[in-house]
């Protein structure tokens, strides 16, 4: 493979039964990390399917006897995912078998019925099917996901394509790595996809090329823009012609929970959606996926979905770190979510995203009322956040201002707390950028805050 170059592309595909075409898993080899090509699967682990053979009676495992386990029952009430009535509740009880499976070790990728329930998500959400040849596996989140992915992907000193500003908890994971981190623009379409091939046509001579491509489509943290379809189908075209791989995800704190939390006009199909459309094979897309904004937070669950050659990696990260996601949790979330079936889950996740439109809402108004003339702003179509630029004195720095010395002190000592934009810039650049979240405040909470800021930025 010619590295960055955008001509007479020779990779080798395979062809699937229903007609589409994905990359053979030898393209996946110069992608690889050297710590992906040394790392050996778990001794033990590795052997676990074979223990589903017919007939076989199994030595191999060090699993505890099920019959000395304390618990013997698991209910529990969830809302109605179709219902507006707060108070109208399903119960749900664990038949003994998802007991028995829920508290003794699993497969290392998940339980197979809620990678089944996982497999059918995405043909339902993304219109991907099982038949075309993809994996998907389940991690403690999807930040736990992102960074396994990332060490099998990245050696120290790569350079990594990441857009700016971005989530601040995926900026450690590539310093880790001490990788080069190249910035690619962002504003209220998105992804800057003219900055994009910018770079990689200016790429200097010599040095190697980057392999992978981080971005945030939906309700991105912390700006709450979301790529418009145009930017999308260009991102992926330069990721054809310069043989990248793109890593889908959204806030890292668990991936991608603000596909299901937009709640702009018609929603804009995923890159891991338009690769089976806009390119010639599918497999340049690993996407992350989460329940931590529509389930709960501290369920601490996520999947992947993308490459085999990359979803086995990770999995043999796993296998020889945390093992696998709790299996009980996995039980839980499977017997919800097998109740609710996809329309169930698509009505909880459309209230969960008017909910937060709603929150939104609010914040705009305060916004309005209190820092118009202080603050510029972008409406954001997704997720939890408002990402807004501070009107500061320019002869302080030069530039636009900081706005990491308002919020820090001035800010502070008026009684108000939110994240400075610079936290978000992958180089630490300074920045008159605020981020600040809406998803718990009340209503008067929200006005009281921003008078309290507008406070601070009068004596600026």
């Amino acid at each position: 493979m010619t590295v960055g170059c955008a001509i007479q592309k020779t990779h080798n595909v395979v062809e699937m039964r229903i007609g589409s075409r994905r990359l053979a898993d030898d393209f996946y080899t110069p992608f690889m990390s050297q710590y992906a090509r040394e790392k050996k699967p778990s001794p033990i682990r590795s052997l676990f399917p074979l223990e589903k053979t017919p007939g076989i009676i199994s030595l191999l495992a060090g699993k505890p006897n099920p019959t000395m386990f304390p618990l013997t029952s698991l209910s529990f009430s969830a809302r109605a995912p179709h219902s507006t009535d707060p108070a109208d509740e399903q119960s749900y009880s664990l038949t003994q078998e998802e007991i028995a499976l829920g508290l003794q070790y699993s497969d290392t990728a998940g339980i197979k019925p809620l990678r089944d329930w996982l497999y059918g998500l995405q043909e339902f959400s993304h219109g991907r099917t099982r038949e075309e040849g993809y994996s998907v596996m389940v991690g403690n989140g999807s930040q736990d996901l992102i960074y396994k992915a990332v060490v099998n992907l990245v050696n120290d000193g790569d350079s990594v394509l990441i857009e700016s500003p971005v989530y601040a908890g995926v900026v450690p994971i590539f310093q880790s790595l001490r990788c080069n981190l190249v910035e690619i623009e962002t504003d209220a379409d998105g992804i800057d996809s003219s900055s994009l091939r910018s770079k990689l046509e200016n790429w200097p001579a010599g040095q190697a090329r980057p392999k992978i491509l981080y971005t945030i489509p939906y309700g991105c943290n912390p700006t709450g823009m979301t790529a418009t379809l145009g930017r999308r189908k260009e991102v992926l075209q330069l990721a054809y012609e310069f043989d990248l791989i793109i890593l889908e995800g959204s806030s890292l704190t668990n991936y991608d929970p603000y596909f299901y939390l937009y709640y702009g006009t018609a929603r804009v199909p995923s890159y891991f959606s338009l690769e089976k459309t806009e390119l010639p094979e599918t497999g340049r897309v690993l996407r992350f996926d989460s329940f931590a904004k529509v389930l709960s937070a501290g369920i601490m669950l996520g999947s992947a979905s993308g490459p085999n050659v990359i979803l086995g990696c990770i999995e043999r990260y796993t296998a020889t770190s945390n093992l696998q996601v709790s299996s009980l949790t996995q039980v839980i979330a499977y017997r919800l979510l097998e109740r609710w079936g996809y329309q169930g889950f698509k009505a909880h996740a459309d209230r969960v995203a008017l909910f937060y439109k709603e929150k939104r809402d609010v914040f705009q108004a305060a916004m309005r009322k209190y820092l118009d003339g202080y603050a510029e702003w972008v409406v954001p179509e997704a997720g939890m956040f408002f990402w807004f630029k501070l009107i500061l004195n320019k002869e302080l720095d030069g530039g636009e201002g900081d706005s990491d010395v308002v919020i820090r002190t001035k800010a502070f000592d008026k009684g108000v707390l939110a994240l400075p934009g610079s936290v978000f810039m992958p180089n630490g650049s300074k920045t008159p950028y605020v981020r600040a979240s809406f998803s718990l405040n009340s209503a008067e909470e929200v006005f009281e805050a921003l008078r309290r800021l507008r406070s601070a930025l009068e004596e600026v």
